[in-house]
């Protein structure tokens, strides 16, 4: 019987414990409570942070693409330009071979003449390996773009505003002109 005395006794301690127990938990939970809402407006903080430094490290990924970007079309423009420049104090030499060319048709050494006509091909062959060509459109409509007009001809020369003679070749390298064709147009 003293067992079962005990065994009542025991389940009305735990009953009475059990109201101290309960607010002793709401004591310890409250905190716990707290400390959660800190961890997680904390977290929150630290999501933030971690958005921004992703977008601030994008940024200065995209600006640096982007001048990469800018100094590859600087550096090829540049490039360019120079070589357009160079191009352009050869065309007075291609000129020359030209007119040598020319004057070797009349001569009786052969040798002359074909070493001539080789090395102007040589030129020529470098001209259009870097996609210099020559601006020659006589008998196409005068394109004051591509051509200086410096005479006019007769209506006897040709169609009404055509170019009937070309006195010197124009030269362009890649949509741009080098030197306008000096030519003879037609008056309309």
């Amino acid at each position: 019987m003293q067992d079962v005395e005990q065994t009542t006794l025991n389940e009305a301690e735990i009953e009475a414990a059990d109201p101290a127990q309960t607010a002793e938990e709401a004591e310890n939970e409250q905190p716990e409570a707290a400390a959660e809402t800190v961890s997680a407006e904390l977290l929150a903080a630290a999501e933030a942070q971690k958005e921004e430094y992703l977008n601030l490290a994008q940024r200065v990924q995209a600006d640096f693409d982007n001048f990469r970007r800018r100094n590859q079309n600087v550096r090829k423009e540049a490039f360019d330009e120079g070589a357009r420049a160079f191009a352009t104090t050869l065309l007075p030499v291609i000129d020359n071979m030209e007119r040598a060319i020319a004057a070797a048709q009349n001569s009786s050494d052969e040798s002359l003449r074909s070493g001539v006509e080789m090395v102007y091909r040589q030129l020529c062959e470098c001209f259009e390996k870097r996609g210099i060509t020559v601006i020659d459109r006589k008998g196409e409509k005068f394109d004051p773009n591509l051509e200086n007009a410096v005479m006019q001809g007769t209506e006897d020369d040709g169609e009404p505003g055509t170019v009937c003679e070309v006195f010197q070749k124009g030269y362009q390298m890649e949509g741009m002109v080098l030197r306008h064709a000096m030519v003879k147009v037609v008056p309309e």
